[in-house]
């Protein structure tokens, strides 16, 4: 079955980001001419995805305001000429679904992501970290096709130097890497310690998972940090049902912090076709 829905987890209040997010919402800062949210769902699009399901808050009604229609404004760029920028304003939410629901007392990602099984419904889902920006949508269109191959629950990983193992979610493989980047797994650890950790794969923000997870989120119990996590619910999933990693050389750039936001801004803009020119000369001309 092709995965139609993608569930973004936004209902946190990026404190690393304040005072800005005070008012803006992180996921509607821009990164070149487009929101992070808008570069995710745009991910989901080229991977088939039709229906977008965004958790939010109730203290971000900027996140709902960004998918409502704003017929005024369309046409004052209609009448000044601006016609593709109207276009562009007028296709969000145009050719493909979006839906808005609340996470009122956060308690972890397993949580967010269970607030969405009402929208999702008996269907395979994708979970989209917008913390973590892709080069393009290759690796999720491959999960979707391992999911649907496979009939299992499907991570994205990264393959990082073992010191920095502990700061993550890591897979326990049950065999070896193919050609084309698949790796069965038997088991999800979170955070484990550095001679602990079966592996150095880590688990990365995309996920493509079947319907019976939501049984596992539902049945959560709170985990590290007192919080619901969502690496127990797929640790129940690998325990007793396919479950595979893929592991993609498309790139990741995190935008969690100010720092990792700042150089995906200027890194993407190095392969945008209308930025990168000027974007090279400015950069080649500082002086440190």
């Amino acid at each position: 079955m092709q995965v139609r829905n993608a569930v973004i987890p936004a209902a946190g209040l990026g404190t690393r980001f304040l005072p800005a997010t005070k008012v803006v919402p992180k996921e509607l800062f821009p990164i070149g001419d487009q929101p992070a949210l808008q570069i995710v769902i745009d991910e989901a699009l080229g991977a088939g995805i039709d229906h977008i399901i965004v958790v939010s808050n109730r203290n971000k009604p900027a996140i709902e305001a960004y998918f409502k229609p704003n017929d005024e404004l369309i046409g004052k760029l209609e009448d000044s000429g601006k016609t593709e920028l109207a276009d562009r304003l007028r296709s969000i939410g145009r050719d493909w679904r979006a839906t808005i629901v609340y996470q009122d007392n956060p308690k972890g990602l397993g949580h967010a992501v269970g607030c969405a099984q009402e929208a999702v419904g008996n269907e395979p889902f994708a979970v989209m970290l917008p913390d973590e920006i892709m080069g393009s949508s290759a690796l999720l269109a491959q999960m979707n096709g391992v999911c649907s191959s496979t009939g299992g629950s499907v991570v994205a990983v990264a393959e990082v130097p073992r010191h920095q193992v502990s700061s993550y979610g890591v897979i326990d493989p049950s065999g070896d890497l193919s050609n084309d980047g698949v790796i069965s797994v038997k088991d999800l650890v979170e955070k484990p310690p550095i001679d602990e950790a079966p592996s150095n794969y880590i688990i990365t923000g995309r996920y493509v998972l079947t319907a019976d997870a939501w049984g596992e989120i539902a049945a959560l119990q709170p985990g590290r940090g007192g919080e619901l996590q969502l690496t127990d619910a797929l640790k129940a999933q690998a325990a007793r049902a396919p479950f595979h990693a893929v592991l993609s050389d498309v790139s990741r750039h995190d935008t969690g912090n100010p720092l990792g936001f700042l150089t995906a801004s200027i890194e993407l803009g190095l392969v945008n076709p209308e930025l990168q020119g000027d974007l090279r000369t400015f950069l080649g001309n500082l002086e440190y």
